[in-house]
């Protein structure tokens, strides 16, 4: 079921709603929301849109065929900038150079996509979760407590939340194929490391690398997904959506289980060596599905503002160093980081062509408010899946195997729920069941004993499937729906780097109440943290006035430069 005007692209050539109002842009007419008085426009990928005017419809087809094909920017008046543009998304594939005029509504979905972006986008979260039933035989092997052993857990997110927005970056300007097949290479690599680590820190040194490699795919994906849409004019390419979230979601949970039955395989070397076939298996795909990019290159590579990723990195890795321990004694990681961070904001709100267009970002708040709702429902999430996983092991005394099939329930529920939700466009009440159902697995923490029966704790890992579904599915159609399709590469990116903050906040809080060990006290304060997060992730959805109604494809109506 798909609402009219929600979240689909828009491509030049179109017919226009009858309700649409039509601004200019350097390429000819473009359709803005129905809805609410038309602000500044919003530049085209082919330059900027102010005081210019309207050629007619052949010679914008004329102009956009010109620019899809041989890679060149359309004409601008003489006293228009010239300098090279970034090459639209539609540059992706061969098909997306199809004229407009030749381009129809209802054409279908490249399907021969859908196996390499699936795959590639699943390496990171079942990376994530296989590792939680494995800390606990890992630290036996290397003689290391749970403080030691959580490196391989905020490794593997810092490297991610780093990675992701940097490398969606990268696949805005110069395509996905190429990030998609250096970065699934790099995971084969990280598994073969990870078989053969002899010391823990190897292991860290692996998981590093894993979080880096698996960076790129979903970017990668979410762009793939964006210029398909603009080719087959699809208002809301919701099946694939949903076929996305839904593998996203659901291997996430998969995971443990995953986990638990390769450790009673071959021990916990096989969580590390799974990722060589699947590495092998995403290089195949990606190399014989994955299209070409046509466009300017060396343009491209002028366009990249390294100077923002530089301190966009420096700002995130020496915050998150310092909530991997906190302490006095470290004092000075946050102080430097509010000092990078502080250069980080003058240097995009200065650069022509900035890593995240602050001003943009700032004006969007459905788009902020989608990232804050992602960093409260994965550290709610994260901390239930690491922590209770833990429990399970040492305070209830239950194996890694039997951990992992008792764990089999969330992702039955979650399957479940995104399936039969997932071609739904509303966004809000798959939030506000979602939450309400997190608030009150978070409460059944509180009842849980070391004598606590295996139905019981059965039927809370059904209901936790519930919020694991639905969440993550909502926030990443809100973010299809408000993101700025010229930069959906870097705004999924984002996504993701709220998503590891919050897991790393939970492994933090993980650490901190499992000091002593995954006993039922420690789980208890943890359920008390969860519970405020699990409000709060219920307020920030109730009041988030853009939810109510259908999503739609827009964006603030502010001047970005792309």
């Amino acid at each position: 079921m798909t609402a009219p005007g929600a979240e689909g692209p828009i491509a030049a050539g179109d017919e226009p709603p009858a309700t649409g109002a039509v601004r200019a842009s350097a390429a000819g007419p473009v359709r803005t929301s129905p809805a609410g008085p038309a602000g500044p426009a919003r530049p085209s990928a082919t330059g900027p849109a102010e005081d210019q005017p309207s050629p007619p419809a052949a010679a914008e087809d004329v102009t956009d065929r010109t620019s899809a094909e041989d890679g060149t920017a359309p004409t601008a008046p003489a006293d228009e900038d010239t300098s090279p543009t970034r090459p639209t998304t539609d540059e992706t594939t061969s098909a997306a150079r199809t004229p407009p005029a030749t381009r129809a509504k209802g054409e279908a979905f490249d399907r021969g996509l859908i196996a390499p972006m699936v795959l590639g986008s699943v390496l990171n979260p079942v990376n994530s979760s296989m590792l939680a039933v494995a800390l606990v035989p890992i630290g036996r092997a290397f003689d290391a407590g749970p403080a030691q052993t959580a490196w391989l857990v905020t490794g593997l997110y810092l490297a991610t939340a780093v990675g992701q927005p940097v490398i969606g970056r990268l696949v805005d300007a110069f395509g996905p194929r190429p990030l998609y097949l250096g970065g699934t290479a790099l995971v084969g690599l990280a598994g073969v490391l990870g078989v053969c680590a002899p010391a823990l820190w190897v292991l860290v040194v692996s998981r590093v690398l894993l979080g880096l490699g698996t960076s790129a795919a979903y970017p990668a994906s979410m762009s793939l997904l964006r210029s398909e849409a603009d080719r087959t004019g699809a208002e809301s390419p919701n099946g694939i959506l949903s076929t996305l979230s839904l593998c996203n979601q659901v291997i996430a949970i998969v995971g443990p289980s995953l986990g638990g039955a390769l450790i009673g395989l071959g021990g916990w070397h096989l969580i590390f060596g799974i990722n060589v076939p699947l590495s092998l298996a995403c290089l195949v795909l990606g190399a014989r599905r994955l299209p070409r990019r046509t466009g300017p290159h060396a343009a491209a590579r002028e366009r990249i503002d390294h100077a923002g990723m530089a301190l966009f990195a420096g700002t995130l890795t020496t915050l998150m160093l310092f909530l991997m321990s906190p302490a006095p004694g470290r004092a000075w990681l946050p102080a430097l980081a509010a000092l990078l961070g502080a250069g980080f904001a003058v240097r995009e709100l200065r650069a022509a062509r900035p890593f995240i267009d602050l001003r943009v970002l700032g004006g969007n708040a459905p788009l902020l408010a989608t990232y804050g709702r992602q960093f409260l429902a994965s550290t709610t999430s994260y901390a239930f899946l690491y922590g209770f996983t833990q429990w399970l092991a040492e305070g209830r005394g239950l194996s890694a195997s039997v951990s992992g099939l008792l764990l089999l329930p969330m992702p039955a529920l979650a399957f479940l729920v995104t399936a039969l939700t997932g071609r739904r466009a509303a966004i809000r009440p798959k939030l506000l069941v979602g939450a309400t159902a997190q608030l009150a697995g978070c409460a059944v923490l509180l009842l849980l004993g070391a004598h606590t029966p295996l139905w019981a704790l059965a039927a809370l890992v059904a209901l936790v499937g519930l919020p694991q579904g639905l969440n993550g599915l909502a926030n990443q159609r809100a973010l299809y729906a408000r993101a700025d399709p010229a930069r959906m590469g870097a705004s999924a990116g984002l996504l993701r780097t709220f998503m590891y903050l919050g897991a790393l906040v939970a492994s933090v809080a993980n650490a901190a109440f499992f000091a002593g060990g995954a006993d039922t006290a420690g789980l208890h304060h943890l359920a008390l943290l969860l519970l405020g997060f699990s409000a709060a992730f219920l307020v920030l959805s109730a009041a988030d006035r853009s939810l109510r109604g259908p999503a739609r494809r827009d964006v603030p109506q502010v001047t970005a430069r792309l």
